[in-house]
């Protein structure tokens, strides 16, 4: 097994977080939930910085914590990066510094990250003589990723690293987050109450509820499920990986999915280049026949699998099948009526706004 393992149980103040989760050992992992849902509780607890009692923490083969056998690998021994809210770097210390010092907790033989790629890829070159209290907060979440990587973890753990920036830091840093993930061979476990983060960052999404994991998969579906719409209130939605196909008219670029295509900006990627896309469910309407002379370019053919309703009196959520992928429509209850709309009904989608994450 490549994956990792975690079976947490603790209780304290009148909350209980009780998970056994097991999450693939290559991409971006989010936990994902309100604030008092478990999130930073669990990660803590894989990370052994607070011991779950009974518990069972694993990466692959290496067990870090196994109550039944009396094993417990204490925080410092465990071959993890962890990066808090707070950067927390040592004040006193210029960048190259406090990269060095991460790097000093590694023999040189036993290194997977060398000082050079990872500063070029988090983009802090320039900011390598300055010391911490002159950087900017995305700067200086940058520097503690960074100085997490050069500890050569083979897990990395992000508690909301963006939490306390601002939109304009945070936009400034997602884009090396988005590197990360393309480019990093080890497994992370970003824990994010905001779902653009979720969106744009993770491969597999655990959606904790109350101390409970309610759901565990593929981002795709957990995002696609219909009992889960609450969850994300008027962010509810799908996310579809897409590759740029070609360019057409009017300064617009064809984007190809498993379930055909769609119409937006143009681009400047590469063709063939991968985009993620979010479709939310608030931009969908239906049709039962293929609609003429309209504003909106994205139509696509589709089976509704399933109806369901949401926490918006008078509002219903519809699941359908565009070729290989699934997505959701929120539309009123007396069109769904009207239309007599329900699980084996053709219609069409009408898109009326792509967003495009990456």
């Amino acid at each position: 097994m490549n994956g990792i393992r975690a079976r947490v149980c603790i209780a304290r103040n009148g909350f209980t977080l009780d998970v056994d989760l097991e999450l693939p050992g290559r991409g971006v992992s989010a936990l994902f939930g309100h604030s008092g849902s478990g999130k930073t509780t669990c990660l803590r607890a894989i990370a052994g910085l607070e011991r779950a009692p009974g518990g069972y923490v694993a990466l692959g083969g290496e067990v870090w914590q196994d109550d039944a056998r009396g094993l417990f690998v204490p925080p410092h021994r465990r071959a993890l990066g962890v990066v808090f809210q707070d950067a927390g770097l040592f004040p006193h210390m210029n960048v190259r510094a406090n990269l060095e010092f991460g790097m000093k907790r590694v023999q040189p033989a036993e290194r997977k990250f060398a000082l050079g790629p990872v500063v070029e890829m988090l983009g802090i070159g320039a900011l390598l003589e300055r010391r911490p209290a002159s950087l900017s907060g995305g700067e200086r979440q940058r520097v503690a990723i960074a100085r997490a990587l050069l500890c050569s973890p083979r897990l990395l753990l992000m508690d909301e690293p963006l939490a306390a920036l601002d939109l304009q830091r945070r936009q400034e840093i997602l884009p090396y987050l988005e590197r990360m993930h393309d480019e990093l061979s080890i497994p992370i476990i970003y824990v994010s109450h905001a779902p653009d983060e979720v969106a744009r960052l993770a491969d597999h999404l655990v959606l904790l509820e109350a101390g409970r994991a309610v759901a565990s998969g593929p981002l795709g579906e957990i995002l696609a499920r219909m009992d889960l719409p609450a969850a994300f209130a008027d962010d509810t939605g799908v996310v579809l990986d897409t590759v740029l196909a070609g360019h057409e008219e009017d300064d617009m670029s064809r984007l190809q999915f498993a379930g055909g295509a769609l119409s937006v900006g143009r681009r400047r990627e590469a063709l063939g280049a991968r985009l993620r896309c979010r479709i939310h469910a608030r931009d969908v309407s239906l049709a039962l026949e293929r609609p003429q002379r309209t504003s909106i370019v994205n139509l696509l053919p589709a089976v509704v699998t399933a109806t369901a309703a949401t926490g918006t009196p008078g509002h219903v959520l519809v699941q359908m099948r565009v070729g290989e992928v699934l997505l959701l429509a929120r539309i009123s209850e007396r069109s769904r009526r009207e239309l007599a709309i329900g699980p084996g009904s053709p219609v069409w989608a009408q898109v009326k706004a792509v967003a495009l994450l990456s």
